[in-house]
């Protein structure tokens, strides 16, 4: 009889522990998946594709068919085998990627703009390490046929004016088929690429071939648009392109001389907002910012390499839109842009991604209650139940 009592009491111990157990494995899980999975679809749901003004003349199907909807995002930053510990490699690129697929499911776009610095060691990867990170890449960042994405070169793919080489140049072309001087033509919109760092005007092969090849679609753009004078004879042989104001597209911003003007959450923080850019090194040179200005007078530019936001604007009207990190490892905030466009008009919004600490914070509170809920099971915390019991009972002794 006391054998079989004390058998039952063993089993019934035996089912509260593992019944126990699944509880904090469900708890746990439940946390993980939250932070690890969740949370990008809770935070991203709540942005919202930004309504062109000029499409309100026109009927909503109609309107939707002639709006182009970009996703613009900057300095990915992937790890290379050389400054990337794999444990930093997994977390950021994890993070990445979720955050990247779960915005083309969410929003499907109709394109996706990556200004530059895919990669962090591009400049001086070898073949070997160039693949691997290629094929990183392509995991992370795989998008449907619906979505077209289109990635502009940086100092960090191919290296700065000093360490950029024609093998480099060319090994990035080959993968993401990006040129300098590259029109891209959407519902009318015209989107021209630049590669930044052959902007030097020191006059290098790579530079020469770049420019001259921008000067040429310079040419294109101006005689689609008739701001040529004489238009009939220096016009005559050459392709019309859609009367589309152009957008700039790459990797170091217009010249300013810092982010002091520069304002918002996601700006640079107060003790950098100061320092003086360097031309050619964080920002263009003022030569080459203005042949750009001159050459298509664009209506909007879109550039990163700060890693922090800021707008300004170039000759009193033309914006600019420095996009921040997309990489946690760079930013606490990371975010991209959403941009509607037409042939006339535009709307950006910017969406932010989960704040890191924020997930750190979920993470310490599951961390601290699940230590609270362990030293309960096992009585060495008085649970707070019982804790108020005997406070009320010892009140009412009293």
């Amino acid at each position: 009889m006391l054998s079989s009592s004390l058998t039952t009491v063993r089993n019934l111990l035996l089912k509260k522990r593992i019944c126990f157990l699944l509880k904090l494995v469900g708890f746990v899980s439940s946390v993980l998946i939250f932070c690890e999975f969740l949370i990008y679809y809770v935070v991203i749901f709540q942005c919202r594709w930004p309504q062109v003004k000029g499409g309100a003349h026109t009927g909503s199907k109609e309107t939707s068919a002639s709006v182009l909807k970009a996703i613009i995002l900057a300095d990915t930053h992937l790890l290379g085998e050389i400054k990337g510990h794999w444990l930093d490699k997994l977390r950021r690129e994890w993070q990445m990627e979720r955050s990247f697929q779960t915005a083309l499911w969410l929003l499907q776009p109709d394109i996706v703009f990556i200004l530059g610095d895919v990669f962090d060691e591009g400049k001086w990867s070898s073949p070997q390490a160039w693949a691997d990170d290629v094929r990183r890449f392509r995991k992370m960042f795989r998008y449907p046929v619906s979505t077209e994405l289109v990635v502009i070169v940086g100092n960090h793919d191919i290296g700065f004016h000093y360490e950029m080489t024609t093998y480099k140049v060319n090994r990035f072309e080959k993968i993401f088929n990006f040129t300098s001087g590259k029109l891209i033509t959407r519902k009318g919109i015209n989107f021209v690429i630049v590669n930044s760092v052959a902007m030097e005007g020191d006059g290098c092969a790579i530079c020469r071939s770049s420019e001259a090849k921008l000067v040429a679609l310079s040419h294109k753009l101006n005689c689609s648009q008739q701001k040529w004078n004489h238009s009939n004879k220096r016009c005559s042989d050459v392709e019309k392109l859609p009367a589309s104001e152009p957008i700039l597209l790459q990797h170091y911003p217009f010249y300013r001389k810092s982010d002091a003007e520069c304002s918002g959450e996601d700006a640079a923080p107060p003790e950098e907002k100061n320092i003086p850019f360097k031309e050619k090194y964080d920002v263009l040179s003022q030569e080459a910012s203005q042949k750009l200005l001159w050459w298509f007078h664009p209506r909007l530019i879109l550039s990163g390499h700060t890693h922090s936001a800021c707008e300004v604007l170039h000759a009193g009207k033309i914006p600019e839109i420095s996009v921040p990190s997309f990489s946690w490892r760079n930013r606490n905030n990371p975010s991209f842009i959403m941009g509607s466009i037409t042939p006339t008009d535009f709307s950006l919004q910017k969406c932010f991604l989960p704040h890191e600490s924020r997930v750190f914070t979920i993470y310490c509170a599951a961390g601290a209650l699940l230590v609270i809920l362990i030293l309960a099971h096992v009585q060495l915390l008085t649970p707070p139940f019982y804790f108020a019991q005997r406070l009320i009972s010892k009140h009412k002794a009293v």
